[in-house]
């Protein structure tokens, strides 16, 4: 098939470049590398199959293609919040675009939701059927209430028009090719660690996060894309749940030194629980989570050493 990834330099987009040509595909990689990098995918230059086209997904675009991946936004709190009327812009735009794309030529369009529309829940684990707890005027809104207002958008495609949608909740992800200075928990800590710094913790540390491995992930949304059965939402995440403490201690234990560990006042909004329910997904694409935190941190580790 010809597949278009909108924010395809990005962390997760790359990695699903690879995948996708891995199998034979055409790739339309799409990106503006606000946090994408073209570093990212510089493997990939002449490689017969994949073509790098710098574009904002908030103007329209026009391709032939059959299948369309939107992974486009800014997805680590410093990075939204840097321009937030932009993250909303890309989320809302970029869901218009894509969808608008996939209603003309009639191709499968599938939406990377985020696991922030449950917002600080108040059911845990968190279904699909959950409706969430989200402050809609708070710093983190850009992303939370962009990506919920993009899920209502491919519903309402979707029950209009009879676009072809898949729709997945992603769980906090890490893996190689993060940016190292993107802000999110597991690339800080590392970070922090191989250069000796103390590693910051928010708040007590007793908060929790779920954290998946990159390929797990991938293996996930490329299930949910490529069956018949739902539309989605589905979670794709880890259920095994970490406090930050924990993961901190991890992360000194595998990278070594003499870091230590620092608390910081706990970010507005931030959630206090967050593990994703993956019944569905276990039932519908027979999927589950493969690597442990400690080897993920360990192939995660291993990558940063050549990037700090």
């Amino acid at each position: 098939m010809r597949i278009l990834i909108t924010g395809g330099a990005g962390f997760l987009g790359s990695h699903l470049c690879d995948r996708l040509l891995g199998e034979g595909h055409e790739v339309i990689c799409l990106d503006n590398f606000f946090t994408g990098r073209k570093v990212n995918v510089a493997h990939l230059r002449g490689h017969p199959h994949f073509e790098l086209v710098r574009h904002d997904v908030i103007d329209p675009f026009k391709f032939e293609v059959d299948q369309i991946y939107n992974f486009a936004c800014p997805a680590s709190p410093p990075h939204y919040q840097f321009n937030p009327i932009k993250t909303t812009k890309t989320s809302v735009m970029g869901a218009i675009n894509c969808l608008g794309l996939a209603k003309r030529v009639k191709a499968r369009v599938f939406q990377a939701s985020t696991s922030e529309v449950y917002g600080d829940p108040q059911v845990h684990p968190q279904p699909e059927t959950y409706w969430g707890n989200v402050n809609p005027i708070g710093k983190r809104s850009c992303y939370d209430e962009g990506k919920r207002c993009a899920e209502t958008l491919f519903f309402d495609y979707h029950r209009e028009n009879r676009v072809d949608i898949r729709v997945v909740r992603i769980f906090n992800t890490y893996g190689p090719r993060m940016n190292p200075d993107d802000g999110r928990v597991v690339s800080n800590f590392i970070v922090q660690a191989l250069r000796g710094q103390d590693l910051t913790v928010y708040g007590d540390g007793t908060q929790t996060r779920s954290f998946c491995y990159v390929d797990d992930l991938l293996e996930g949304c490329l299930r949910l894309m490529n069956q018949t059965e739902t539309v989605g939402p589905v979670n794709i995440g880890n259920p095994g749940e970490f406090t930050m403490l924990e993961l901190a201690e991890l992360t000194l234990k595998l990278v070594g030194g003499k870091s230590r560990i620092v608390h910081r006042p706990l970010p507005a909004d931030d959630p206090r629980q967050r593990r994703p329910d993956i019944a569905v997904a276990r039932r519908v694409l027979g999927w589950e989570p493969r690597v442990a935190l400690e080897d993920g941190l360990q192939r995660t580790i291993a990558y940063f050493r050549t990037q700090v």
